[in-house]
């Protein structure tokens, strides 16, 4: 059982449980270890076979650990099945909806006899829950919006998801005497936000059955779809999709740029190709013989002039190599056929993270381990930006904390040689716009950080409003997940974000490309319109763990996509530089 599963599991459990009304600081125990598992980039599978102790984790306890072992051992859990003879099952998908949570859950299933998605839509319809005690006409159109967003990203996997799924499947494919070269292709490559399914392309001389036999035997595999010469599909537990094709050398590149997509960059290259005579399929680039109509022509039809490696299919139709972060036919050719592609941002121009929580507010590591990991990760600085008291359940910094921990910062400064501490907060943007700190500690922080975590229902231009004026205090520098989306679960607040980023511009403040993978907000839309306005961005993990600031790559793939360089990025400063972009403020009218 893969680490997807077992959080999957132990996250299903504690839903359960708080439905069932059980003790809070069980049910935050499962949710703590399920953060850690999401973050974990070795199979806890591995750590279960080598009789290694579990509780060595963070945020992994006794039962919890025992709970891992039987699950990897067995596939089952015997305590959920206990909690699901008590609270349905199906329940669990219902809090996952935006809006619902386990109160309310409870409440549809006690009171209207309510346990799944599809029943609780009849009940939407039938004007049932809106005459629910505690949820109104208000609750039930967000209910609605909710269920809209489920069936849009049902059967979808976050990126960091499939990452964990893919990893161990093509280590197990390249292990196959006959396989020359393997690629993931398809969306995958592309590094977009959400996967469907996954397309595996195997180099190999042909026949090659022996490949097809390792693919469908994979010990993940739930179910084969098919399994033919050079084509099969099968089904993982996790329920993810995996396609396999065996490509010959001759077309290998041919095929990775085709199955790379998107359908919308592979359809303006054919376009370019037929400008030239030419024909572009997975096959290979085909010179297409006179007289002969290139919209008919057969598969491999002419002289084939290209297709072995991908470089060569774009040289053939006379454009440079495009990374595959910026094949969605938004202008990639033209500037290729210049020879003016984006020199793209890399995870080694990083040289800092700027937003992180550490045990003064909900993070579960103190200031010295998150700066030590920092510094295992080659950064020269970091800021530590614990949430500000509006977030009160997450034990945000006061006023009167934030002196002391400030001291911590110091201290902890003081025992760390070549990388360079500052002091931040994430700070609530309030109902009117106003910043969740005082004047004094907002003046006294190096960095500070303001975003929404509450009153995301307002129209778009009173929260557009209350985002800029929170904006124009002179204190702030980095606005944090603009939009407030969370994939799969909340759809971003309503906002002019064009509006937004041309604030920023004026009022010379950085806006964040969140890399947690729940978020990754900005989107690569958003973030290339900031770059054609010349607003500053600053790419962060938002890390609640050491092992968060591992997502920092899903923030860069992200503003690759959005055709990001190294100079339009904060973090990429060294130190020096960004303390005098922090003096920036000195300037600025009171």
């Amino acid at each position: 059982m893969d680490n997807i599963e077992i959080a999957s599991i132990l996250e299903e459990l504690a839903d359960l449980l708080e439905i069932k009304g059980s003790n809070p600081f069980r049910i935050r125990a499962y949710r703590n270890a399920v953060r850690t598992i999401g973050g974990l980039t070795f199979p806890l599978s591995l750590m279960v076979a080598k009789e290694e102790d579990l509780t060595d984790l963070p945020a992994v306890g006794k039962d919890i650990s025992s709970h891992i072992v039987e699950l990897v051992r067995t596939g089952r859990l015997s305590r959920l099945e206990e909690v699901a003879g008590e609270v349905p099952r199906s329940l669990g998908q219902l809090v996952k909806l935006d809006g619902v949570g386990p109160k309310k859950a409870k409440k549809l299933w006690e009171s209207l006899g309510v346990t799944t998605v599809e029943e609780l839509e009849m009940a939407l319809v039938g004007g049932r829950v809106e005459d629910l005690e505690g949820f109104g006409a208000t609750s039930a159109a967000k209910i609605v919006r909710a269920i809209q967003d489920f069936r849009r990203y049902s059967g979808r996997f976050l990126i960091s998801q499939v990452d964990g799924l893919i990893r161990a499947f093509l280590e197990y494919m390249r292990e196959a005497p006959t396989v020359q070269r393997i690629e993931v292709a398809g969306s995958y490559r592309r590094r977009q936000e959400t996967i469907g399914d996954v397309d595996i392309l195997a180099q190999a001389e042909l026949p090659a059955r022996e490949i097809m036999e390792r693919f469908t035997t994979f010990n993940a595999v739930e179910r084969i779809v098919s399994a033919g010469e050079t084509r099969g599909s099968v089904v993982l537990r996790s329920g993810l999709e995996v396609d396999l094709r065996i490509i010959p050398e001759v077309s290998f590149g041919a095929a990775l740029h085709y199955f790379t997509g998107s359908k919308e960059h592979n359809v303006a290259l054919r376009h370019l190709a037929r400008r030239k005579g030419l024909r572009v399929n997975e096959y290979g680039v085909f010179r297409i013989p006179k007289g002969a109509d290139p919209t008919e022509a057969t598969n491999d039809i002419g002289k084939r002039v290209a297709g072995k490696t991908e470089e060569s299919v774009f040289e053939a139709v006379g454009v440079t190599w495009i990374s595959p972060l910026l094949r969605e036919n938004r202008g990639e050719l033209d500037v290729a056929r210049e020879g003016c592609v984006p020199n793209l941002l890399t995870l080694d121009d990083i040289q800092a993270d700027l937003h992180m929580h550490s045990t003064w507010s909900d993070g579960k590591f103190s200031i010295e381990d998150m700066a030590r990991a920092c510094q295992a990760r080659g950064y020269g600085y970091l800021a530590i930006s614990d949430h500000s008291p509006a977030l009160a359940m997450v034990g945000g910094i006061t006023p009167e904390k934030a002196e002391d921990q400030w001291k911590e910062i110091g201290l902890v400064q003081e025992r760390l040689d070549g990388i360079t501490i500052f002091k931040s907060l994430e700070v609530d943007i309030l109902r009117d716009g106003s910043l969740d700190m005082t004047d004094e500690v907002l003046e006294a922080l190096d960095l500070v950080i303001i975003s929404v975590h509450s009153l995301m229902d307002m129209d778009e231009a009173t929260m557009t409003d209350r985002v800029i004026r929170a904006m124009q205090h002179p204190s702030v520098d980095i606005i944090a997940h603009p939009t407030g989306r969370l994939l799969g679960r909340r759809e971003p607040f309503q906002l002019d974000t064009d509006e937004v980023l041309r604030a920023a511009l004026d009022l010379d403040v950085a806006v964040e490309i969140n890399a947690n993978p729940n978020r990754l907000d900005l989107n690569d839309v958003q973030a290339r319109r900031a770059k054609e306005l010349g607003v500053k961005i600053t790419i962060n993990t938002d890390a609640h763990s050491t092992q968060g600031l591992d997502h920092m790559s899903y923030g860069v793939d992200q503003a690759r996509r959005g055709w990001i360089e190294r100079d339009d990025v904060l973090n990429t400063m060294t130190v020096d530089r960004f303390h005098r972009w922090l003096g920036r403020r000195e300037k600025r009218p009171a």
